[in-house]
């Protein structure tokens, strides 16, 4: 009955947008219907491919040790051909947007390549029940990785590309560095490998980003924000009020937080220098672009990131804040810890991070060299931690681009020329070899 439901759903969807939905048996949705552990196929619509599904996988919490239970992965299939190459989209978060039928990732476009596109697991549909997360390590989403490519290999026999995006092209280096023979060519997009919970690099980072007339007009306007913490803070108290948020430290202390973070969101979104108020600015003027630039729900208790802050405590890695410029004008004394404070629920804050993945992606990169062609922007501030620099000369294939200017919406068709056609160029003759 809910299977039924779920596809008449669809079909009204499909109708209403004009486009035509695949038929429930083909060649392909029967072959995915025979892959062990699958279960709940359902067709969506797409205006790009022959064929979109929506399926879920079972695969084991532990791969070291699968009595501990298992869970529901959820993953995106679109078909172009059984002929042509395949992207596997490392998703380092929730896939909802997959779902959309306008979706196609960039290679995909690029190449005319099939999708598989995989949710992160301990995000949305792709959540244990019950939530243990102990589970939820690096070396296990590489396991999920691999299993998934390897059931799929028997339906599109083709060259496969691995990819993603931001906490997704780190999930693409982990799973070289895990299973680096998977697939023929990864491409990770702006994707930090960073080496404590406050990496360090950031900070510098920022203190040199843009030039220095950007720069001052930045912390300047943090620095205004602060001088008017009397008129702004009821202004801030009512929208964190209004929006229901809740945090774990004093609202007084989450509004330093949200003034630390505007540097790090300006550069890392690439927003231009004339979006910032005059000092002149009225309140209300000011309040608007700072609560549009950096929302207090960042800092709420209940974030869709949850997991995400998890994985950052325990191995992934996070950035720190540089409070000096500020020190006079803030309500807190250090921004220390701040991470576990703000974003772990309590029993979780005293969770140590552990270098071990770190060193191991550091070894993998710095002495192989896979067809891996890396996508940095230069004033992102998560270039500090990127991998570009494993990318020397001496190597053959690994590659690195850094987009003059360009920001965390860093991707291929963004990078100027030439760099934009060396790309293609040689990821198309890596597909054709």
């Amino acid at each position: 009955m809910k299977r039924t439901m779920s596809f008449l759903l669809v079909l009204a969807a499909a109708l209403l947008l004009g486009i035509r939905p695949v038929e429930a048996q083909t060649p392909l949705a029967d072959r995915i219907a025979a892959i062990d552990r699958v279960e709940g196929v359902t067709a969506l619509p797409s205006e790009e491919f022959k064929e979109k599904y929506e399926l879920f996988i079972e695969q084991p919490l532990d791969w070291q040790r699968p009595e501990k239970g298992t869970f529901r992965h959820r993953v995106f299939v679109s078909h172009v051909g059984f002929d042509r190459p395949t992207v596997v989209i490392t998703e380092g978060y929730g896939a909802r947007y997959a779902a959309n039928p306008a979706y196609r990732e960039e290679l995909s476009r690029l190449f005319d390549a099939n999708m598989i596109f995989v949710e992160h697991r301990y995000f949305l549909a792709s959540m244990p029940q019950p939530c243990d997360y102990a589970y939820l390590t690096a070396e296990n989403s590489a396991c999920d990785l691999h299993d998934i490519v390897t059931e799929f290999r028997k339906i599109y026999p083709g060259k496969y590309i691995a990819t993603g995006i931001s906490k997704g092209g780190t999930t693409t280096m982990l799973y070289a560095t895990f299973f680096p023979d998977d697939v023929d060519i990864y491409v990770p997009y702006v994707g930090p490998v960073n080496r404590a919970l406050e990496d360090g690099r950031h900070e510098k980072f920022l203190r040199g980003v843009g030039t220095p007339e950007q720069r001052k007009a930045v912390e300047d306007f943090q620095l205004e924000v602060l001088k008017r913490r009397e008129r702004l803070m009821p202004l801030f108290r009512e929208f964190c009020e209004k929006a229901g948020y809740e945090f774990r430290a004093p609202i007084e202390e989450i509004y330093d937080y949200c003034v630390l973070e505007y540097s790090f969101s300006f550069w890392q979104w690439g927003s231009p220098v004339s979006s910032i108020p005059a000092l002149t600015a009225s309140d209300a003027e000011i309040f608007d672009h700072f609560v549009k630039a950096v929302g207090p729900d960042y800092f709420a208790v209940g974030s869709p990131s949850q997991s995400f802050y998890i994985q950052a405590a325990r191995e992934l890695g996070y950035y720190g804040y540089d409070i000096k410029p500020f020190k006079d004008y803030l309500a807190i004394k250090s921004s220390k810890d701040y991470h576990r404070r703000l974003f772990l629920p309590e029993q979780m804050r005293y969770m140590r991070f552990d270098r071990t993945l770190c060193r191991k992606m550091y070894k993998y990169l710095k002495k192989s060299d896979p067809r891996m062609i890396m996508i940095y922007g230069e004033v992102d501030p998560w270039t500090a931690s990127g991998a570009w620099w494993a990318a020397t000369p001496e190597k053959r294939n690994m590659k690195a681009y850094v987009q003059p200017g360009g920001s965390h919406r860093t991707r291929i068709s963004t990078l100027p020329e030439p760099m934009r056609s060396e790309v293609v160029e040689t990821i198309g003759k890596w597909l054709a070899e």
